[in-house]
């Protein structure tokens, strides 16, 4: 009962979605396990460059799919739980947003695993590995994009509310208007100048030209027209959102995280 009250949006499904994450995460823990193991005593040879080409190896291809299903299943099980200083989630795209920030929260703590990983592997078993920079690299592009898309739907971008105070309500929806109008005119330019590249480089499968030779151009350019249009849709979702709501005014005092500080002085005291 307890756990149904939590939900934000997952309703009855958020116990067996947690049994999902908890079932996947240790199964991909074992089957990581098991590879790091053996290529660091048995010599069996399995590689990260080996999983560029998954199909090729059964039990990489097991892993790649293992690991789908635990970053997904995590990524929306975490959804449904909001944070100290989150709104309430308001419609389907907003879960979306959500959905997509718990996942560049979990890449962003795999870039810390790999990093760590190439510490101990250079520096304890004198075996460094030729993949983790890049794919350090490769997450952490997604994680920006994610990023991107996660302050839209918080409503944690940059604004100025110097003059916006002072206009009227009608004249401030306005502004919200012609907002969101050039965050689409933005998003349309993007895609209007970058689709043929980006359909290029997924069809020649564009690489990084490295010993490791990941994927990066040929993920992150679509990418990064998929989330133009993902924020442009979650700007056009804020406004329907926002659009009876009472005007706010800003002060000073609003960027003070009254929570955050009682955290802080609480790891003072301990």
């Amino acid at each position: 009962m307890t756990d149904k009250a939590e939900s934000v949006w997952l309703g009855r499904m958020r116990q067996p979605m947690r049994i999902i994450t908890i079932a996947s995460s240790m199964a991909l823990a074992a089957l990581v396990a098991w590879l790091i193991f053996g290529r660091l005593f048995l010599g069996t040879g399995i590689s990260l460059k080996q999983f560029l080409s998954p199909t090729a190896t059964p039990i990489v291809l097991v892993t790649m799919i293992t690991g789908t299903i635990a970053l997904v299943s995590a990524s929306v099980y975490l959804s449904d739980r909001r944070g100290m200083i989150e709104p309430q989630p308001d419609g389907f795209f907003d879960v979306v947003s959500l959905i997509i920030s718990r996942l560049a929260m979990i890449l962003t703590a795999v870039i810390v695993l790999v990093m760590f990983y190439e510490v101990v592997s250079r520096y304890v078993f004198v075996k460094p590995t030729l993949w983790a920079n890049e794919l350090s690299l490769w997450i952490a592009g997604f994680v920006f994009l994610f990023a991107g898309l996660y302050a839209m739907q918080q409503r944690s971008h940059i604004r100025i509310y110097v003059v916006y105070d002072l206009f009227p309500r009608w004249l401030q929806k306005f502004a919200d208007v012609l907002t969101v109008c050039l965050i689409w005119a933005f998003a349309f330019m993007l895609i209007w100048g970058g689709y043929n590249e980006s359909r290029d480089k997924i069809l020649r499968w564009e690489t990084f030209g490295t010993a490791w030779d990941p994927p990066i151009p040929a993920t992150i350019k679509p990418a990064i027209l998929i989330l133009a249009v993902l924020v442009a849709i979650q700007a056009l979702s804020n406004l329907i959102a926002d659009w009876n709501k009472m005007p706010e005014h800003h002060s000073p005092l609003d960027e003070i995280d009254a929570s955050e500080i009682e955290i802080i002085r609480q790891s003072l005291k301990d």
